[in-house]
């Protein structure tokens, strides 16, 4: 493991918990910590200069999320993200957030409306700044007012859990097969039904992101890792009936 770069310093809203799983993502992505790899607690404790317990509390919802695993008395384990896994975490996706996209629609209220129009608005901000961080934490508070303003408190937290486990495996659509811009486009149908209250036309809006962004991480998952696997084959072995 190496000191961790100016991406890994404390954010503003960030817990500590939070920034240990920030750690653990970008050193997958970037090859500093290896999968399979037995890594102490101890020792990142340290390298992060703060204390075991949120180092564990972290590491826990990583665990939780099925990205590590921990070996009693020695530390834990980084486990590989599949394509396989990233089509089922959207077919997952596919049933949670369509019918909360919605229920959102129905349950739409001033105040909702928005708040939906300033986050669409600091996407934008962020998107036009190229700051991929701020843009993707952005997204998922979309994603996040979705499933509250539906009153799927659940539902919420487990996709939090799904979106940690893509974002581990280090595909991202942003900048390769469409810009931030592009993604923004995307979500502006959605946003738009749900404050029109078109629970119908919100709903498929949202399936159509979501096949979009899931159809794209997994032929980019596949290459990644030189599978011989037809990615549209997966996909739908997955999400036939969604």
């Amino acid at each position: 493991m190496t000191s961790p770069d100016s991406r890994l310093l404390p954010q503003r809203g960030q817990s500590l918990a939070d920034q240990v799983m920030n750690y653990v993502r970008h050193s997958v992505i970037t090859g500093d910590m290896e999968v399979g790899r037995l890594y102490s607690v101890y020792q990142l404790a340290e390298l992060l200069e703060i204390s075991r317990s949120p180092v564990r509390e972290g590491l826990l919802r990583l665990e939780e999320a099925g990205l590590i695993e921990f070996s009693r008395n020695r530390g834990f384990r980084i486990i590989p993200t599949s394509p396989h896994d990233v089509a089922e975490i959207f077919s997952l996706r596919l049933a949670l957030e369509v019918p909360a996209a919605h229920r959102a629609a129905a349950a739409r209220t001033a105040e909702l409306t928005a708040e939906f129009a300033a986050l669409e608005g600091r996407m934008r901000t962020a998107a036009s700044h190229d700051s991929e961080d701020e843009f993707f934490a952005l997204d998922q508070q979309l994603h996040d007012l979705i499933l509250g303003a539906a009153r799927s408190s659940r539902g919420r937290d487990f996709v939090n859990r799904l979106r940690v486990a893509t974002r581990l495996l280090g595909v991202s659509t942003a900048g390769k097969e469409r810009t931030m811009h592009d993604i923004v486009a995307e979500h502006s149908p959605i946003i738009e039904a749900i404050k029109a209250g078109k629970s119908s036309e919100a709903a498929t809006a949202m399936r159509e992101h979501l096949t979009m962004t899931g159809r794209l991480l997994v032929a980019q998952a596949v290459a990644g890792q030189e599978l011989d696997v037809d990615p549209d084959d997966l996909w739908h072995e997955w999400t036939e009936g969604y």
